[in-house]
């Protein structure tokens, strides 16, 4: 009895509990459903971390004459800012923490520049920031917007850095000023890999077959014969401290040829590819059709804040286009997006936070050179190169930037048939080949210091292949008609089809002048499988490398927070009074002694006529079978015996 008793007060207590338990729950649920409207109205304006636009009479300005905007600076909002709600928010411990914000972000933006020599030049940026961490080994099985080939190539070969470039033509600086991202001649690939690698040369030998199968180039030609590991020339351009010159390794293939094949599976890299966005302007048949075109793709770590907590990875696929509209048959120095690219933009790929077209107006302050229509009331300054200069900004998330035809196509109308003074370069170099014969030559290099009162130190980095035996002896540098003694030089000698030479040497510019870098060289004898399918064309010898930090023209804007494009942010300013820039020169084409193929030929077709009359009469002589046949009976014998069987009398 007293057992029963216990139990019944026990399951009475635990009813009771049950009770006040369940009513805590109800009263906490209700609560959580009353705030949620609010809670949500935060995560909708914070969404994505999109950067606010904080407008103010300093940052947005109106001209009373034209009535234009300048693009106002954009402050990012980040995880840990406090979302503005109201005060019914219940408290941090009751509500859920906010959603974390996308891993990776895309931006896209051209910009379109008129040169002085009539050309035009455009130049695409795609960035795609993805906030994940390959250096620790994790393995990431999600990818959005970050392309799954390559994402698993930098997992797979621990790769640091990445850049490659796939260029058709040559960059004239003195007629078209400094490109944004120079490259030569050619395929161009180097690559840094983590500290982790104990065997880079195999690494980087299966991952030139990888981006081979890739982007549909010849990047499996890359051997010890072509790569070479610069001291100096290429730091990395992403966060970290790789500076041990063994985990790099740099290849150049000038003589590789970029068509259709290569543009395809990079534009498939894109996260809305050729079907929206600025990308819909990618037509082969225009942007092969040009003087100038130059595709690459660099991956690297970059810090997300200014105080760099944390890393992410960038992906920056870039192309560079320069059209002739004269010899196109344009005639006229107008153009238009439908000119150039036979196709408008109708809106922005909706994978894209930003998406917008820069126009350089720099030289038409007041309109007096040339006529922008659609007209854009919004301004953007930015430091390119050392100097400022003025873009008109179309935002193609914007839907007014379209108007009422829902397409956008830009269309620049000249006033006058002179285009203004271009101030010349500052940096720019020039290399070719001289002497005679086919024994001896001498390779000279030209570097142009134009400022009028500034010297500036230069890197420059030679690569000459294995059969050009450079006589080291007779390397000679001189400025003004003077010796200029470089401050440092490294030096790699060759090994006969194994590696070839390796020159760097660190040179101080006098301002106003021009440096001479002169060596001598011999020609080797190559074996006759060594040639190439057409060897009276002559061998390439890829493009000299000049780095160097060049003075600015105006002092860098310091300021991170403001909003920069793309193509002003790539490559990282030392100081405020310099900018960093690379050079390439043309590449090399020389003659080798080239023996007499046709001789072989001839042998060749001798000796198989000989064996075939030769042998074959004496093999067929020696197989043959003879048989002694009779001759056939006439008609009139045919016909008798057929009559002497019907007979049944013998045959004749």
């Amino acid at each position: 009895m007293a057992s029963r008793c216990s139990f019944t007060v026990l399951a009475f207590i635990i009813c009771v509990l049950t009770a006040f338990v369940f009513a805590d729950i109800q009263e906490k649920i209700s609560v959580s459903g009353d705030d949620s409207v609010v809670i949500d109205d935060a995560q909708t304006e914070h969404e994505d971390n999109t950067p606010t636009t904080v407008e103010s009479e300093d940052q947005i300005q109106e001209e009373a004459a034209g009535g234009q905007q300048w693009e106002a600076t954009v402050m990012g909002t980040t995880q840990s800012d406090p979302p503005s709600v109201d005060e019914d928010v219940p408290d941090t411990e009751e509500s859920p923490p906010p959603p974390p914000p996308d891993k990776d972000t895309f931006q896209e933006e051209l910009v379109i520049r008129p040169l002085h020599s009539g050309d035009i030049y455009a130049s695409f940026q795609f960035a795609t920031l993805w906030d994940t961490d390959f250096v620790q080994g994790s393995r990431v099985s999600h990818y959005r917007l970050f392309p799954k080939s390559l994402g698993q190539v930098i997992s797979k070969f621990s790769v640091r850095e990445l850049h490659i470039s796939f260029t058709q033509g040559y960059w004239r600086t003195m007629q078209w000023g400094q490109s944004f991202l120079p490259a030569p001649p050619g395929a161009q690939l180097w690559v840094w890999f983590q500290d982790s690698v104990t065997d880079v040369d195999g690494a980087w030998k299966e991952l030139t077959n990888v981006l081979s199968g890739i982007f549909c180039a010849s990047l499996n030609f890359i051997d010890s014969t072509n790569t070479v590991q610069p001291s100096a020339s290429f730091k990395p351009l992403g966060v970290g401290n790789a500076t041990d010159p063994r985990f790099l390794r740099y290849a150049v293939l000038p003589r590789e040829i970029v068509c259709t094949e290569n543009l395809t599976p990079w534009k498939k890299l894109l996260p809305c590819g050729s079907k929206a966005g600025l990308a819909v302007l990618m037509k082969s048949e225009k942007l092969f059709h040009s003087s100038f075109h130059s595709q690459a793709l660099h991956i690297r770590p970059v810090c997300q804040d200014w105080r760099c907590t944390s890393t992410a990875w960038e992906l920056r696929q870039t192309l560079s286009v320069v059209f002739d509209l004269h010899t196109s048959g344009q005639g006229k120095r107008d153009w238009s997006l439908f000119k150039m690219f036979s196709r408008t933009l109708t809106e922005a790929c909706p994978l894209a936070s930003s998406s917008k077209v820069y126009i350089d107006v720099t030289d038409n302050p007041q309109g007096e050179l040339f006529e922008l229509s659609p007209a854009t009331p919004l301004l953007s300054q930015a430091v390119v190169l050392g100097d400022r200069r003025t873009y008109a900004v179309y935002d193609l998330t914007s839907q007014d930037t379209f108007g009422t035809l829902r397409s956008l196509n830009m269309l620049l109308r000249w006033r006058g048939s002179d285009g203004g003074d271009m101030l010349r370069p500052l940096l720019h170099s020039e290399r070719y080949v001289a002497g005679y014969g086919l024994q001896t030559g001498e390779i000279h290099t030209l570097m142009y210091n134009n400022h009028p009162y500034r010297a500036f130190p230069v890197l420059l980095l030679d690569t000459v292949p294995w059969y050009l035996r450079l006589y080291i002896h007779t390397l000679t540098v001189t400025s003004k008609g003077r010796p200029n003694k470089p401050s440092y030089i490294h030096y790699q000698p060759s090994k006969d089809r194994l590696r070839p030479h390796l020159l760097e040497m660190l040179l101080q510019l006098p301002p106003n002048s021009v440096t001479e870098v002169t060596v001598q060289f011999e020609r080797a004898l190559l074996k006759w499988t060594e040639y190439t399918p057409d060897p009276n064309h002559g061998f390439y010898v890829g493009s000299s490398v000049i780095s160097a930090l060049v003075p600015s023209v105006v002092a860098m804007d310091a300021n991170v927070t403001q909003e920069r494009p793309l193509f002003s942010s790539f490559f990282p300013c030392k100081e405020e009074s310099s900018y960093f820039i690379r050079v390439y020169t043309e590449p090399l084409l020389v003659n080798l002694p080239t023996p007499d193929f046709s001789m072989p030929y001839n042998v060749i077709c001798l000796t198989c006529t000989v064996i075939a009359v030769g042998y074959g009469s004496l093999y067929n002589l020696l197989t043959r079978t003879f048989q002694v046949e009779e001759p056939s009976p006439g008609l009139a014998k045919k016909l008798a015996n057929v009559i002497r069987r019907l007979r049944g009398v013998p045959l004749l």
